[in-house]
């Protein structure tokens, strides 16, 4: 009956986790469209909801690499899925009252490290794993994302160069309708995956289930509340995105959510759990870089290296902590 309670308690934490995750990096599907005024705010955020949803039913390769790629399985009890999940929870309201995109990504795997260095210690910890499925990927992702943002940019304005002004912004505000559609069904595959991997983890810690397998209503719980946060909206995040970084155009903003969502769907399809953010703002400076370096704000992207590089240590911190009081209050 006790541990009944305790994973109801985990998967409603899960889901706050999930929930933050929407409002946090609702900005990498919806900041450039309406940035560039081609979807109304609420019209946008609506949209990337619906698309959240449909994505999160598309692979669970993510969900898998966070289950069983991150700590020892074995090892992994009720209060160290809480305490990780919290960790993650803290960072990512952190980020986002400061209005940096951070990864929540990172910051839910920071959490599962830090937990569990606590707990158990460092030989539990799945290093070939991390640097193979989080580490390089983390790296490639952004590097990624400004080589393929630039190479679309590119290509856009070769085919449309001798296009109109006017009539180019008008077909794009069109096409980033489905650009945006594009990028949140992406951002599900990836970012809703993490959710079902950590709940899933926990039914089998907490005796609920003898395999890791991802159940169906898993799934539909893990989606439904990343499109609900996303559909709250993280205002201030799609303001950095959209806005400080480099000034988009309905051309440049089709371009950047073309290329964010190509990224992320080829990592969720390799089962690598990337960070949706990593990839967004490098598309966004990829883009910009079409133009002329000094059309990015650089010093603003400086801010935000600075995010990524902290979040995994100072998730870790947090849930570490978490872990250390939940200890000291008898659970294990």
């Amino acid at each position: 009956m006790a541990n009944g309670l305790v994973i109801v308690l985990i998967i409603a934490v899960a889901l706050v986790f999930d929930y933050t995750n929407g409002f946090h990096d609702a900005a990498n599907a919806i900041a450039t469209s309406v940035s560039t005024r081609a979807l109304k705010p609420r019209t946008a955020v609506l949209i990337a909801a619906v698309f959240n949803l449909v994505g999160a039913f598309l692979t669970t390769s993510v969900a898998n690499t966070v289950g069983k790629g991150i700590v020892k399985m074995e090892a992994v009890t009720l209060a160290l899925v809480g305490a990780a999940l919290v960790g993650a929870i803290v960072w990512n309201l952190i980020t986002w009252r400061l209005g940096l995109p951070s990864s929540s990504s990172h910051a839910l795997i920071g959490g599962l490290i830090g937990a569990m260095l606590v707990a158990h210690g460092p030989a539990f910890v799945l290093t070939q794993g991390i640097v193979a499925k989080v580490v390089v990927p983390g790296l490639l992702s952004p590097l990624a994302g400004l080589v393929v943002g630039f190479l679309v940019m590119l290509a856009l304005y070769w085919l449309f160069r001798a296009w109109a002004p006017a009539r180019l912004n008008r077909t794009f505000r069109g096409a980033q309708v489905l650009s945006a559609a594009y990028v949140s069904f992406s951002h599900g595959t990836n970012d809703a995956q993490k959710t079902m991997g950590v709940i899933t983890l926990a039914l089998v810690a907490g005796g609920f289930q003898d395999k890791f397998v991802v159940p169906i209503w898993v799934m539909v719980i893990s989606g439904l509340a990343i499109a609900l946060g996303t559909y709250s909206g993280g205002w201030r995040i799609i303001r950095t995105v959209g806005q400080r970084i480099f000034r988009l155009q309905p051309i440049s903003g089709f371009a950047a959510q073309v290329s964010t969502a190509t990224v992320l769907l080829v990592a969720s399809l390799n089962g690598l759990p990337v960070s949706t953010t990593h990839a967004a703002i490098s598309t966004v400076m990829g883009v910009g870089s079409t133009r002329k370096l000094s059309a990015v704000r650089w010093g603003v992207a400086g801010n935000i290296l600075i995010a990524w590089v902290l979040t995994i240590p100072c998730a870790a911190a947090m849930a570490a902590l978490v872990y250390g009081l939940l200890y000291l209050a008898g659970a294990r």
